[in-house]
């Protein structure tokens, strides 16, 4: 999962910990989709393999629409202090070509300007917002894992985009749709109230120096926007390994009224969430990550 601050004066996803390491692997070729399937139908769409994935500095990386937006927002919206910045970092040629294949079906890129119809976009499953999930391994995990709920995956990081796309396609999971951009506008522009059943940030970026405080993505008024969207019952589940981060987080998520601490405190890694390779390596040195799990108040 990608490392990711966003308050209503900071957004959307950046990489810090798990699946956001930009040192993590590329994925494999593609292989054909099951008939039938949704990531079949995306196949269908073709697209000739992209032999130099990353343009030239400045030059977009989909002129043609086919994939994510630079900036997607544009103009529509006023300009924050964020927390992200897009890591348009280099794409392989087989990410880029999922990108090209797959985001006209499972691709959404965050501008702003309409709502999203979840129920049309996921076929009817109730859908959790994953905040950040770097290159997209645990997020396929669980997606594989729970069939039965969508996973609607928002970040920046567009090798992670493709990554993402590419083992959704390889593994059947037709549950997985990626949004592109400021979670902040998704959030407050572009979902409906009561339209979420879960909100997931996994090592979010700590920040850690006292002056950047101010970008983290647990903050009391990105909390208040969030749990508007929220379904009664939906599940809030954060993760970090940087220990004054998650006092704040504890802090932060128990003053919101809207919330109810599912445990006295902190709480232990659930089954659902995976232990990813990096997590294990900061395990090994030492490191002590913290899970919270709060649930929505309400019938």
């Amino acid at each position: 999962m990608s490392e990711n601050s966003a308050t209503p004066e900071s957004a959307a996803p950046d990489a810090h910990a798990p699946e956001g390491d930009a040192r993590a692997p590329e994925a494999d070729a593609p292989q054909a989709a099951a008939p039938g399937t949704v990531a079949a139908q995306a196949h269908s769409l073709g697209s000739t393999a992209v032999s130099a994935a990353t343009p030239r500095r400045g030059a977009p990386m989909f002129p043609d629409g086919t994939g994510p937006a630079a900036d997607p927002a544009g103009s529509h919206h006023e300009r924050r202090i964020r927390s992200f910045q897009p890591r348009r970092s280099r794409v392989s040629p087989t990410q880029a070509d999922a990108l090209r294949r797959l985001w006209p079906t499972w691709g959404l890129d965050i501008d702003g300007l309409s709502r999203i119809d979840l129920d049309a976009f996921f076929d009817g499953l109730p859908v959790v917002l994953e905040i950040g999930f770097g290159m997209g391994e645990a997020t396929a995990q669980m997606a594989a894992a729970d069939p039965a709920t969508g996973i609607l995956a928002c970040d920046v990081h567009t090798p992670g985009q493709g990554n993402l796309l590419g083992l959704a396609e390889r593994n059947g999971l037709s549950n997985i749709r990626v949004a592109n951009g400021d979670a902040i506008i998704l959030l407050r522009e572009m979902l409906a109230p009561g339209s979420l059943a879960g909100l997931r940030v996994y090592f979010p970026d700590p920040w850690p120096k006292k002056r950047h405080h101010k970008r983290r993505l647990i903050q009391p008024e990105f909390l208040a926007l969030a749990t508007t969207r929220l379904a009664p019952g939906a599940l809030v589940h954060c993760a970090t390994d940087w220990e004054p981060y998650a006092e704040q987080m504890l802090e932060v998520l128990s003053a919101e009224p809207t919330l109810e601490n599912l445990y006295p405190g902190y709480a232990p890694r659930p089954d659902f969430r995976p232990l990813t390779k990096f997590e294990g390596q900061g395990l090994d040195k030492g490191h002590i990550v913290h899970d919270l799990l709060f649930r929505r108040r309400g019938a």
